[in-house]
């Protein structure tokens, strides 16, 4: 059988293991490469950035790419960081300092409510393309729990939960969490739209 190919536009092996976890399909291989070139995330959405990224990997490689862009926003700072989630507490991206610049805006802060946040965007090289998105709601915990997952996953509690994302088992998170929707509706919207997705010339 002939497979078609979806590249992952992205080098993050947390990201991309939770994709392959979720998306299987018979006839659709979700292929990685070790070299994918950072783009620039400079648009003002998680749609935009999404999106920016899938086509210029897509047109880089000739094939169909995939990409995500997610984020945390807290109601009460006006929804930040969002599009800045990843590099919050400065550009070296690192989870910890972004949680402890979070945890120190939110101190004197009765709202601790916040969603996670994820737009997927699968493009052709030609630039059409489909979007999914999905949110979870939960609020920010005032001291991080959990040693599983990535990013603020230990100061985020879904709601009906008394556990941090951290403290979640990864199929626990998978199914309440905002990447996990996205790529749930992403699976029906490649089904629905296979011929149109796969029409490279």
């Amino acid at each position: 059988m002939n497979k078609n190919k979806i590249l992952i536009a992205s080098n993050n092996k947390y990201k991309i293991k939770e994709i392959k976890k979720i998306l299987s399909y018979e006839d659709i291989d979700f292929i990685t490469k070790s070299d994918i070139p950072d783009v620039d995330e400079d648009q003002d959405s998680f749609l935009g950035n999404a999106y920016k990224k899938a086509h210029e990997i897509a047109k880089k490689y000739n094939i169909v790419s995939m990409s995500d862009d997610s984020g945390i926003e807290v109601y009460s700072l006006n929804d930040e960081p969002g599009v800045y989630s990843a590099r919050y507490a400065g550009q070296d991206q690192d989870d910890e300092k972004n949680n402890v610049k979070l945890l120190s805006k939110l101190k004197n802060k009765q709202d601790r409510r916040a969603r996670f946040v994820a737009v997927i965007v699968i493009s052709r090289p030609d630039g059409e393309y489909w979007v999914s998105r999905g949110v979870c709601e939960g609020k920010i915990v005032k001291n991080p729990r959990g040693i599983n997952g990535f990013g603020y996953d230990p100061i985020f509690q879904p709601e009906s939960f008394n556990r941090t994302t951290a403290e979640l088992s990864p199929e626990e998170k998978n199914k309440i969490s905002h990447r996990g929707k996205a790529l749930r509706k992403l699976y029906k919207t490649i089904k629905k739209n296979k011929k149109e997705i796969f029409k490279i010339n």
